[in-house]
């Protein structure tokens, strides 16, 4: 049985209400709010954080492959799959490939991966989708697109989905694009890239699936379509057959359309919901659409809670204004902030990518005492290369002090919390504090790592770990 293994997703904590974008342009505002990524997050970053969710209910050494899935990928000649893939910790002779350009990325990846699976070649195969695109400026898309991430475990072992069919159709329009110097997005007239992109496509290929494996509308528990706006995945279920009931919340007003990652949220979140034995239909649009019929087996009562969408869904906070939003994408230059004076350079960042992106510590041997970074030389009782390699990402921490420090940080963000960490284990982190309320900064409070980009320079992006308040809602 091949399938679905293992369910993470990500939902930065930052949204910002519609109605705030709108009334900047005088215009109306669509209903709800959208998430934005922060200044420090990335697709790549976002998609460490959905797979590294993923990885908390499978085995790490395991996982033979990799595809990450972008149409906003930090790199346009350079694997990002493999950087994502390292940040996660994994290990080095596994398959990784970048899958772009399309808004069924993160479905084609999916689908390569249930196929690559399935062949015997590799056992295990991870795939995670991100994207952080823009809108133009007063448009519907600057108020309807949201940031997040999603990622599957694709194996034919402990699936809590089985893989049941597939169904695809090609659909040659030009209705949304980006060419390769643009910053927004292109779109078409809308009532033709609707009926003759959209619309067609998705009925096209959920009345094919249908077809070809003989079910109907009323065999499935949900059925999951992207969805470009407000309302349009519920006109092809009406259309296909389908009742209201039965169409997966598509995160809309909470969210927002996260590009390549939105189908494989939307599964995610009717898979939490799932009881054993439920069909599902996902179906995902971009120049053509893609169709998958998944079934959840038993082992879906054991991955409840795993993917932790609902805590991501139920713990943010609101950016005050339109310029902030505008600064944080990039959009709008502000006043630089303190630089950081020492220029990396490749060749140390990639000597040191142990602790730079894979976040290793160092634990004696002799005498058991941890440190970060990496330390030849032990603190506590001097011994010289005794010790062993300590991965420290998913460690839990409290805060033992901190600095508030209203100069270090961005124009549009100046306030840095800089913090001193201790793990369960005693190991002790310095590390600046990110996605935090700073008057709700204390000594003792509980904190997580996360992957986030630390600054521009050398021409390269440079990533590193943070930490921030632990995110719980929704439990």
């Amino acid at each position: 049985m091949i399938g679905i293994t293992s369910m993470g997703a990500y939902i930065p904590y930052r949204r910002i209400s519609r109605a705030i974008i709108a009334r900047e342009w005088g215009r109306r505002a669509l209903k709800g709010e959208r998430s934005v990524a922060n200044s420090d997050e990335d697709c790549i970053t976002m998609s460490v954080e959905a797979a590294m969710n993923c990885l908390r209910s499978i085995e790490r050494s395991a996982t033979d492959g990799f595809y990450f899935a972008s149409t906003s990928a930090p790199y346009k000649e350079k694997s990002n799959a493999g950087l994502a893939a390292t940040a996660c910790d994994l290990k080095d002779d596994i398959i990784t490939a970048d899958f772009a350009n399309s808004l069924r990325a993160g479905t084609s990846a999916l689908k390569a991966a249930l196929d690559l699976v399935s062949t015997g070649t590799v056992k295990n195969v991870l795939v995670a989708a991100a994207d952080c695109r823009s809108g133009y400026p007063k448009s519907d898309q600057e108020q309807l697109i949201g940031d997040g991430a999603a990622s599957l475990a694709v194996g034919g072992s402990n699936v809590i989905a089985s893989f049941e069919a597939f169904y695809a159709v090609n659909n040659e329009i030009v209705d949304i694009w980006r060419n390769p110097e643009d910053t927004y997005i292109r779109t078409g007239e809308s009532r033709f890239i609707m009926e003759q992109g959209y619309n067609l496509s998705m009925k096209k290929v959920v009345d094919g699936i249908l077809k070809k494996t003989g079910l109907k509308p009323q065999d499935f528990k949900k059925i999951v379509l992207s969805a470009p706006d407000l309302r349009a995945n519920l006109g092809v279920a009406k259309k296909c057959g389908f009742e209201p009931a039965q169409v997966q919340d598509a995160l809309m007003t909470e969210v927002g359309n996260c590009g390549t990652a939105q189908p494989l949220m939307l599964l995610i979140a009717a898979l939490e919901e799932a009881q054993p034995g439920d069909l599902i239909l996902l179906a995902a649009y971009g120049n053509g659409a893609d169709a998958f019929i998944f079934k959840a087996t038993e082992k879906i009562k054991e991955s409840a809670g795993a993917s932790s969408l609902k805590k991501y869904l139920h713990t943010k906070t609101s950016l005050p204004s339109y310029t902030k939003y505008l600064s944080f994408r990039g959009l709008l230059e502000g006043e630089p902030g303190e630089p950081f004076r020492t220029l990396p350079s490749n060749a140390p960042y990639w000597r040191d990518q142990k602790g730079i992106l894979r976040f290793y510590g160092s634990k004696c041997k002799k005498c058991g005492e941890s440190v970060f970074p990496i330390q030849r030389i032990c603190n506590g009782c001097g011994a010289k290369d005794e010790y062993e390699e300590m991965a420290c990402a998913e460690k839990t921490a409290r805060m033992f002090t901190y600095t508030i420090d209203n100069l270090a940080g961005r124009s549009d963000d100046p306030t840095i919390v800089q913090s001193v960490v201790d793990a369960d284990d005693g190991t002790r982190f310095y590390m600046l504090m990110t996605d935090c309320d700073t008057t709700e900064a204390k000594i003792g409070m509980e904190v997580e790592f996360t992957f986030r980009r630390i600054y521009e320079g050398a021409d390269f992006h440079n990533y590193f770990w943070k930490c921030r308040p632990v995110r719980k809602g929704g439990e």
